[in-house]
């Protein structure tokens, strides 16, 4: 009956938000060309607002739980599961202060409304996952932005979402290039539970009823850890430590 019920809210859902991503997308282009790079900050924190309420039509609930109190003074890695698309949206709302950017691949960058532009403009990377030459460089001076900007990097070391909600292994490479090129860093573990749920069918219809949940364990920092590979995996034991399976 769930199911039959998802496909015309699913239908209305995907309305909502794709008119959502078309409405923002010429409002960053005005902010961000005619007010710079803090005003553009502004749409895209608003569009992340209004993309988890569109969500809502499917009856889905978020909770961040983030207990610490995280100066927004230096630079953050922060270091999650990846699970869908819905992963990231309460990800930019919650921690927002921190001004979070994305390790992307590059499909992302053109072709989707608000999104693409963001990815371009909004100070994220955009890699190539099939080609090191390109994508090691790219992490490289995305790294360097980090640590002079003192921002926030988001990456999902699995390289590709869960879609049973299952943690793939860590992939150790791009982490290894943010702790090397981010020494003064706070590492920040997410572990994220349920948002596989969203896609459990696929892109159509949507699952309904998801209560999607964030959960920031205590940041460490990278110059505490002189075996980077160790900092690692304490990082994927406290993720999947968390990380619980319900159908």
């Amino acid at each position: 009956m769930l199911k039959l019920l998802s496909y015309p809210l699913t239908s209305i859902y995907y309305l909502l938000f794709g008119l959502t991503l078309v409405f923002f997308h010429p409002i960053q282009w005005f902010c961000f060309n005619i007010f710079g790079y803090k005003a553009h900050k502004v749409s895209v924190d608003i569009l992340q607002f209004c993309l988890l309420k569109c969500t809502h039509i499917l009856g889905t609930r978020f909770t961040f739980n983030n207990p610490h109190k995280i100066s927004t003074g230096q630079p953050l890695i922060i270091v999650a599961n990846h699970q869908s698309l819905y992963d990231i949206s309460p990800i930019m709302w919650y921690m927002r202060k921190h001004h979070t950017k994305f390790i992307s691949k590059e499909e992302l960058g053109k072709g989707i409304p608000s999104v693409s532009y963001n990815l371009r403009h909004g100070g994220s990377v955009l890699i190539d996952r099939q080609n090191p030459r390109q994508s090691l460089p790219a992490i490289m001076k995305f790294a360097e932005y980090i640590e002079t900007t003192k921002r926030a990097a988001v990456i999902f070391p699995e390289g590709t979402r869960s879609k049973n909600g299952i943690p793939k292994p860590f992939q150790t490479k791009g982490l290894e290039m943010l702790f090397k090129k981010v020494p003064s860093a706070l590492v920040v573990p997410i572990s994220i539970n349920n948002s596989w749920k969203m896609q459990r069918y696929g892109w159509f219809p949507m699952g309904l009823g998801t209560h999607i949940k964030h959960t920031a364990h205590k940041p460490l920092k990278v110059s505490d850890f002189e075996n980077k590979l160790d900092l690692i995996s304490q990082i994927e034991t406290t993720i999947k430590d968390h990380i619980y399976i319900e159908h």
